[in-house]
């Protein structure tokens, strides 16, 4: 919904203690799905920018490692107008806001969302202003999907040296851990439970274990067994196969 969160300084100050006082060390929030930045409609623009907006500040308030965004999509425009409109919504919400980091997250390669490659997102960095703020979370579900072969050691050191070369890891913030339902190059976002999907446990050792993602908040989004969520099984999966993965890398 577009309704934001109705939060106070009470509400910050109780979650900020949590924080303190738990075994979580980062927090990230995921931006409204609805939002869409690149859009050539201007209610969509305004309410999307009200909404970005907000996020961010809620995360300067409860410290936030930043705030994940799917940037917008195209809706059949083109490409170019589309990213200068995304930019410009960006740089926008960023002025409105003052210490949060803004994450765009890679997508799985359909047609229409931007961010579907490397070179996109150093696109939308760009358009957006480059400011030090601005970062990126990789979803290896969607890097799957969109065509990049992550699931051995080897390759994924390949499309982490791209993110390197054009985005620059300083801004690689976070990463979604998810299996995908789908297979490499599909361009379908559909995530699977952990090691039941097309990425396997093979590919997710690998990704949890890249040695340049060490310190990396890394958040679970996979339907679960019920599917409505991830539970701590999941979790358990996640710790299990990363140790796993560091094993095998000696």
């Amino acid at each position: 919904m577009w309704r934001p969160t109705a939060y106070g300084p009470e509400d910050f100050e109780a979650f900020r203690e949590a924080m303190d006082s738990s075994s979580l060390e980062a927090v990230v929030i995921h931006a409204v799905y609805l939002i869409n930045c690149a859009s050539k409609e201007r209610e969509v623009r305004r309410k999307s920018l009200i909404s970005l907006k907000h996020a961010l500040r809620i995360g300067d308030a409860i410290g936030a490692g930043g705030v994940v965004l799917h940037a917008g999509a195209r809706k059949g425009e083109p490409h170019g107008p589309s990213v200068k409109r995304a930019g410009k919504a960006i740089r926008e919400a960023l002025d409105g806001s003052e210490r949060c980091p803004l994450l765009l997250e890679n997508t799985a390669g359909t047609q229409g969302p931007l961010g579907r490659n490397v070179d996109e997102l150093a696109e939308l960095i760009d358009a957006a202003g480059a400011g030090k703020r601005l970062g990126a979370c990789l979803d290896c579900c969607h890097l799957l999907a969109s065509g990049f072969e992550i699931r051995s050691p080897e390759s994924l050191a390949g499309v982490v040296d791209e993110v390197d070369a054009k985005v620059g890891l300083a801004r690689l913030r976070c990463l979604h851990v998810n299996d995908s339902k789908v297979p490499l190059g599909s361009n379908r976002d559909h995530h699977a439970n952990l090691g039941d999907g097309e990425l396997g446990r093979k590919g997710l050792r690998a990704f949890l274990s890249e040695p340049r993602f060490e310190e990396l908040p890394a958040l679970i989004e996979t339907p679960g067994p019920d599917g409505h969520g991830p539970d701590r099984k999941e979790v358990r999966t996640a710790k299990r196969l990363r140790k796993e993965g560091l094993a095998r890398r000696g």
